[in-house]
């Protein structure tokens, strides 16, 4: 079953300074944390915020051909988690014709904001993250960790999905 999920916020992971984008649940409280590169959440938190650059940033060029070469973007799919890797898929309509194509959910994420594509997360997925989290709460007793253990107690518990 996929859940239809919205990009929420980007922020700043305190331990790892890594981005994350947080994915929320449209029709309920639970929330995805997916951690991403610095210039897919440039990318995304500028399509966000609005922001118009000079020159066209990769997704915005994809964006282009996509729309010249008559391809829509009808939905973009999370559909798993392996060794701590998401793993999505940007599903397209070329000619009538349906075709799935394997992507980063960082860059299917940036996409779909441009193009106005839904996206979708895997319930498995949801679950699955959570574990990761719970896990690594259980290792991770340095000040930092007790920083983000805060923030993640600050959500509720529904927030990542049910077990």
């Amino acid at each position: 079953m996929y859940l239809l999920m919205s990009i929420y916020s980007v922020v700043v992971d305190p331990l790892t300074k890594t981005p994350v984008v947080i994915l929320k649940e449209v029709e309920g409280k639970r929330m995805l944390p997916v951690w991403i590169g610095v210039l897919e959440a440039t990318s995304i938190a500028g399509e966000l915020e609005g922001v118009k650059y000079p020159r066209p940033m990769t997704h915005d060029l994809l964006t282009n051909i996509l729309e010249l070469i008559g391809v829509k973007v009808s939905r973009v799919e999370v559909y798993d988690l392996k060794d701590n890797t998401y793993y999505a898929f940007i599903h397209v309509i070329h000619n009538e014709k349906e075709i799935s194509i394997d992507a980063r959910p960082s860059d299917a994420m940036s996409l779909a904001l441009r193009v106005d594509a839904p996206i979708f997360v895997a319930e498995e997925v949801i679950k699955q993250s959570k574990q990761i989290y719970l896990e690594a709460e259980a290792e991770d007793k340095s000040e930092e960790g007790k920083k983000w253990q805060g923030i993640l107690e600050s959500y509720d518990p529904d927030d990542f999905g049910n077990t």
